[in-house]
């Protein structure tokens, strides 16, 4: 039986599956041509944001296919048939009229990179599975805190996102309280029974990630008090004030604010200095949200949108929107290293502590992931490529294209738009001909949102406010143009009379 495995072992059948010789690398290059040939043809000349189909039809579809094979096949016949089922059929994210969601089109050297970080396949867990692509990551966090300005002792670690970074923050911020208030360790005893008097506030804008962190962290979404936003959709402080004075009345114990800086739907940014003060005034943790909002901070026209930022206790930055890069990237940031201290954990076989006095960094020290990608790689290969100047014109032009459609739409007949000075590049409007009931235009712009979209024509997303249907552009990408919004807005109308005379 040993002599068979080993004569196995031998005739290097699985040779070509791996590049760690000739024909590994002839393949691996094949590969690439043929998976590059495909999405070309896909994306050449397809300005269309869909293809169209509807989830049942795609679903059934799948069902066509099987998931694995045998024997193997060719990579010929498996990216024919992904082509046909997969790639076809995906949101096409580089489209100009895909402008719905929070979702862009990634930069050619990030994607270059992915290859690079997929090949390489490095673990950002311990120096020893990732070596140089550690301190590539760490520089990286460097100079992210240095473009925010936070202070010398400030660091960070990249992350798959808001999700993840808006948890890390809100959990440094509890055990960071308990400790200092109690002398609890909440990593070695747990939380004391004090803690259900915890609260968090934020925007009733704020992110949903608020509340899943809260109720994830044990302390239950009814943890989370939300303050009211004025008329610009930000945190109003005399609300914010009102709450902290009841809080303060009913003996709850506030130890975290989250500002926002880009709400989702209409991308503002709380008063970030004035939101700091009432922080450190009651010795709160400021976490800011900057998924949406901190690539401002490449923006040459825009940036001191997002002054006091600078402020923060921790922040929340993604790179997979207004930075292009390609799903998932993003960093948390904090202004004191000290915090990761409430998250560290030591394995023998990983981490050991000794390691780190001879010069072995361990980024698994500040982060929630043990295993985890060396996505630093796409932004750094992005900012050398691209370089800081282009950077901040395509994030500038699409803020500068924002203000435009949204006084174009303002403007325009039949048409409502609620943010009519938009912070950053989101624009929330509707359908809204003269005379209507609320009823029917929801109905309208619900069927108007479906229709461009399964016409592949453009995507807008779909949002409520004040118990009203609204549409959203999203102007992630800076291919997008005025005469693109256009002919987006003469199709809604055309829809919109076709679909209201359905309705009488």
């Amino acid at each position: 039986m040993i002599e068979m495995i080993t004569k196995t072992k031998t005739d290097f059948a699985y040779s070509p599956l791996f590049l760690n010789n000739e024909e590994g690398f002839n393949n691996y290059s094949q590969s690439l041509k043929i998976i590059e040939k495909k999405l070309t043809n896909f994306l050449k000349g397809n300005n269309l944001a869909y293809s169209g189909k509807k989830p049942n039809e795609i679903e059934a579809r799948l069902n066509e296919v099987t998931l694995a094979s045998l024997k193997g096949e060719t990579m010929e016949a498996v990216a024919a048939e992904l082509a046909e089922f997969v790639i076809n059929d995906s949101i096409n994210v580089h489209s100009p009229t895909c402008i719905g969601h929070l979702h862009c089109p990634t930069l050619i050297p990030a994607v270059a990179a992915e290859m690079i970080i997929g090949t390489l396949n490095q673990s950002m867990d311990s120096w020893d599975q990732s070596s140089t692509a550690t301190f590539v990551e760490e520089h990286l966090i460097d100079w992210l805190c240095s473009q925010v300005g936070l202070p010398e002792q400030a660091d960070g670690i990249f992350t798959s996102g808001g999700t993840q970074s808006n948890y890390m923050g809100l959990l440094l911020a509890r055990d960071a309280y308990c400790k200092r208030y109690w002398d609890v360790d909440v990593q070695q005893h747990g939380l004391p029974v004090e803690a259900k008097k915890l609260r968090i506030l934020c925007s009733e804008a704020a992110h949903f990630t608020v509340r899943k962190s809260a109720a994830q962290l044990g302390l239950g979404e009814q943890a989370v008090i939300t303050v009211k936003t004025d008329s610009n959709h930000r945190m109003s402080m005399g609300e914010l004030n009102n709450e902290l004075l009841l809080l303060e009345e009913q003996g709850l114990l506030p130890f975290a604010i989250v500002a926002t800086c880009g709400t989702t739907d209409f991308g503002s940014i709380d008063p970030l200095h004035e939101v700091s003060l009432a922080a450190r005034k009651n010795g709160i943790w400021l976490h800011v949200d900057a998924a949406y909002g901190g690539a401002m901070i490449l923006s040459k026209d825009y940036k001191e949108l997002i002054s006091g930022i600078e402020l923060a206790d921790s922040i929340t930055v993604d790179f997979h929107k207004l930075f292009y890069q390609p799903i998932s990237c993003g960093a948390f940031l904090v202004s004191d290293t000290n915090s990761f201290q409430f998250i560290q954990h030591h394995a023998d076989y990983l981490n050991p502590q000794e390691d780190e006095a001879e010069g072995m960094v361990h980024l698994v020290n500040k982060s929630v992931q043990t295993t985890r990608r060396f996505d630093a790689l796409k932004l750094w290969m992005s900012l050398k490529v691209v370089g800081l100047d282009t950077f901040a014109e395509m994030i500038d032009y699409t803020c500068h294209l924002a203000r435009e459609v949204a006084v174009k739409i303002d403007q325009a007949e039949g048409f409502s738009v609620l943010n009519k000075d938009p912070e950053l590049n989101a624009v929330v409007f509707r359908y809204n001909p003269e005379g209507e009931s609320d009823q029917l235009v929801n109905q309208l712009n619900k069927q108007i949102q479906q229709e461009l979209l399964k016409s592949g024509r453009a995507f807008l997303a779909k949002t409520r406010f004040d118990g009203q249907v609204y549409l959203k552009m999203t102007l992630l990408n800076p291919m997008t143009r005025l005469e693109h919004i256009e002919g987006i807005l003469d199709e809604i109308r055309v829809l919109g009379e076709m679909f209201k005379m359905m309705e009488e």
